[in-house]
């Protein structure tokens, strides 16, 4: 799969710092489950000078359960708020049962599953941020009998930590963000020892 890499239009732009190159090559690298359908999709141009970007959803039995994406960000000259040069920028959306909505921990919770994976898969970061929106709709008149629905968003960022060239290890952050994806979907772990198989990239245009 072909990671994109973007920044901002124009004549005369440079090459993409080496920094960002190689952490854009981690994208590539991570492993994801075999539930997980990952693919490119444009970065945003105007947030840093370079971006990357990736968009994927997952589906059980030809269904999609969740769907979120993950962007990474780069500024040579460095970011105050972000405490570094780097920055990941994550949202998953997933549908939850609708009695769920009204559980007070429920924000809480969706939070933990980021940080525990991020913490699960030796991810180094810093100035975190973000937030965990619950939305519940309710059908009236003719969809009535529809029912209603239910969905959890965790929309984050975090800043990883560069080694001694100033590249990020993003490998780990994308896996963190792909077990947030099924956790939200309500996929079981996998069971320690089990290899985890390269996710089915790219395949959505193929259909």
């Amino acid at each position: 799969m072909v990671v994109r890499q973007e920044t901002h239009p124009g004549a005369g732009v440079p090459a993409a710092p080496a920094e960002f190159t190689a952490a854009v090559a981690g994208l590539r690298q991570a492993r994801l489950r075999p539930e997980v359908l990952c693919e490119e999709m444009p970065a945003p141009q105007r947030i840093a000078p370079w971006a990357s970007a990736l968009s994927a959803d997952v589906t059980v039995d030809d269904t999609d359960v969740a769907t979120g994406r993950i962007i990474l960000l780069h500024d040579p000259e460095g970011n105050d708020a972000w405490g570094g040069t780097f920055r990941c920028v994550a949202y998953v959306r997933a549908e939850i049962e609708v009695e769920l909505v009204s559980d007070p921990l429920l924000a809480g919770v969706g939070w933990s599953w980021l940080t525990d994976a991020l913490d699960a898969h030796g991810a180094s970061y810093s100035h975190q941020s973000g937030t965990v929106t619950r939305v519940a709709t309710e059908a009236f008149g003719s969809m009535a009998d529809e029912g209603g629905t239910a969905q959890i968003e965790v929309r984050a960022s975090w800043t990883p930590t560069v080694d001694d060239d100033g590249v990020p290890d993003t490998v780990p952050h994308v896996e963190a963000w792909g077990e947030l994806l099924c956790t939200a979907a309500g996929l079981e772990p996998v069971p320690e020892g089990v290899a985890v198989l390269p996710s089915r990239r790219g395949q959505r245009g193929s259909r």
